[in-house]
Order: C-alpha cells, then sequence, then structure tokens
C-alpha cells in the first residue's frame, strides 16, 4: 500500500499514527496536492489528501474512510466495530474533524490579504474551536483513554486535532482546560504521535 500526503496534514496524520499504531506495511508518500504536477488529482477527483493505494491499484479516499480500513486490517481494531461505544467513538472523531476544518478554514482565511480577510469568519471559526475546547474538558474521563480502558481512535483523533490547534492556532486554552491540557501533555508522548509530529510542530 502507499499513502499519498503531505507532511503538515492533520488529516494524513490522522493515517500515519493509525498506521505506526497497527505496524502496518504502508509506504508514505510526499505529495503536494497544490502542486502543477501532482499525482493527487489522478488519485482523487476532489484533488484532496490523504489517498490510500491499495496493492490491486484501487485507491481510498478521503480520512475517515482511509483510517477505518486501516484499522479493519489488524486486530485490536481501535474503532469499535459495533453498538453504543462505536458511535460515541464516531462523535469523538467527528469532533475532532470539526476541530481540524475550523482551524484549517482560520488559518487560510488568516493568509488572505487583510483588506479581503473576513473577521467574522474568523471569529465564527474560533468559537466553533473554543466550544469544542469546552466540550472535550467537560467530557472526559478520570483515566488516560477518552473511553474504554485502552488507547482508541477518539484518544487518536482528538490528540491530532488538539496538536494542530497549538500549531496553526497558538492561544492561551490550556491554563483554561488544564484536564485536557494535562491529557494532552501525556498522550502526545505516545510513540505514534510523536514519530509523526511535522516539522515545526515539534513539542518545546
Amino acid at each position: 500500500m502507499k499513502l499519498y500526503g503531505s507532511l503538515t496534514s492533520p488529516y494524513v496524520r490522522k493515517a500515519r499514527v493509525l498506521i505506526r499504531e497497527k505496524n502496518l506495511a504502508c509506504e508514505f508518500v510526499v505529495a503536494d496536492a497544490w502542486a502543477a504536477d501532482s499525482p493527487i488529482p489522478a488519485l482523487n477527483p476532489l484533488g484532496k489528501v490523504p489517498v490510500l493505494v491499495l496493492d490491486n491499484g484501487k485507491t481510498l479516499f478521503d480520512s475517515p474512510v482511509i483510517v477505518e480500513y486501516l484499522d479493519s486490517l489488524k486486530t485490536p481494531p481501535l474503532l469499535a466495530t459495533s453498538g453504543e461505544t462505536r458511535w460515541q467513538m464516531l462523535c469523538w472523531t467527528a469532533l475532532a474533524d470539526g476541530v481540524l476544518d475550523a482551524v484549517v478554514t482560520r488559518f487560510l482565511e488568516s493568509r488572505r490579504p487583510a483588506e479581503q480577510q473576513s473577521a467574522d469568519n474568523i471569529r465564527r471559526q474560533e468559537a466553533k474551536v473554543a466550544r469544542s475546547l469546552d466540550y472535550t474538558e467537560r467530557h472526559l474521563s478520570d483515566g488516560a483513554w477518552l473511553m474504554s480502558g485502552h488507547f482508541t481512535l477518539a484518544d487518536l483523533a482528538i490528540a491530532v486535532a488538539l496538536e494542530y490547534t497549538d500549531f496553526r492556532y497558538p492561544h492561551d486554552w490550556h491554563p483554561r482546560h488544564p484536564r485536557l491540557a494535562t491529557w494532552l501533555a501525556e498522550i502526545s508522548k505516545r510513540p505514534s504521535l510523536a514519530e509523526t509530529r511535522p516539522p515545526g510542530m515539534e513539542k518545546k
């Protein structure tokens, strides 16, 4: 298998973390979706990363599909296969993806020329992040993991989202959410997260 994507994309990173957690044989191919000679549009008509090319030549996209497929290749699963636990895990992953979408939108808006930026749009995205941080702080368990008694896809997705928030939207959420900040500091030491941390996102 080959996983195509950029080093800084958090959506790609989710798949890379899972590959390391599962110890799967998968080549990572660094590809810029925006480059004129990018292979991505030919693999994914949406022109987005990540893209997973299977050994039979078929492709999968985008990150939710790829992550669930990779998780299915080797036990134990990081995503519960049925029941209430599965739906709760999927809610956590949806929350994480929503945070990523808000942070990416805010970041791209902030890079536009000042006279073209929408302050209202930036505030809307920041409000989404703030509500999500509040929600996660309130719903943290007392243990090391968000759900169950072990590392799951919920932990993976939220950890990647929070680290990306610190990377692209650094602000003082840590003092206001001390339990969440402590949780992130501990889970960020996990080898699969440490080994996939992109350049510029190194922990101080």
